[in-house]
């Protein structure tokens, strides 16, 4: 099996369980099907604007914009209170304030329908090209969840004795270095070399090593 395989196994086993698949370069911002404004962005706009209105019927137009804003910057120069300043808001909900019958009514916009799964968009997105300050790295598979990148994985050949699962841990490193914004909202890591896989929950842990099962 080689790592193109796998990447393809992993994307069939992921649709089989809901995902839909979405090529990366499909929709980058010069793509056929543009999600994205350019290889900057790490949240599909579109599809998280649509999945709060989705979700949120009740809230104005005006404050799920402001929740919007609120996510996607988080105000927090480290990655490691960014992570979990955004973990708060995914099981929370993001807090606004509007006007209602001359009242300013305080509410919460809710990122993610925990209670109803089938009500949230499952996306799995393969060759997402990230540009970071320095670099520009592409991330095997991303899971998103309403537009969020929650979780990435990270695949390595299980025929090349020299790329192993740990050589995808190292991968994983780099990126957080490289492109450091998209760990910003990551909930799961995952590597796997095919044969073994291991997953660390990154909100409320140490992320720069989080504990690997």
């Amino acid at each position: 099996m080689t790592e193109d395989q796998l990447e393809r196994d992993t994307l069939a086993w992921l649709q089989d369980v809901g995902y839909t698949h979405r090529r990366g370069p499909d929709i980058a911002f010069d793509g056929a099907t543009p999600e994205r404004t350019d290889y900057r962005q790490v949240l599909l706009l579109q599809r998280l604007r649509e999945a709060m209105a989705r979700l949120n019927p009740g809230v104005p137009a005006a404050a799920r914009e402001d929740a919007v804003k609120q996510v996607l910057d988080l105000g927090i120069p480290s990655l490691l209170q960014a992570n979990r300043a955004f973990h708060k808001l995914l099981v929370g909900g993001v807090p606004v304030q509007y006007q209602r019958d001359g009242e300013t009514i305080g509410d919460f916009v809710r990122l993610v329908d925990w209670a109803q799964p089938e009500r949230n968009e499952w996306w799995a997105v393969n060759q997402f090209t990230i540009k970071g300050p320095h670099k520009t790295r592409r991330p095997d598979i991303i899971l998103f969840v309403n537009g969020l990148p929650l979780v990435l994985l990270e695949l390595k050949n299980p025929a090349d004795e020299n790329a192993s699962i740990w050589k995808a841990l190292d991968q994983i490193e780099t990126y957080k270095e490289q492109i450091a914004e998209v760990f910003q909202y990551n909930e799961v890591l995952v590597i796997s070399d095919g044969t073994a896989a291991l997953m660390a929950r990154t909100a409320n842990a140490a992320l720069p090593t989080p504990p690997w099962r």
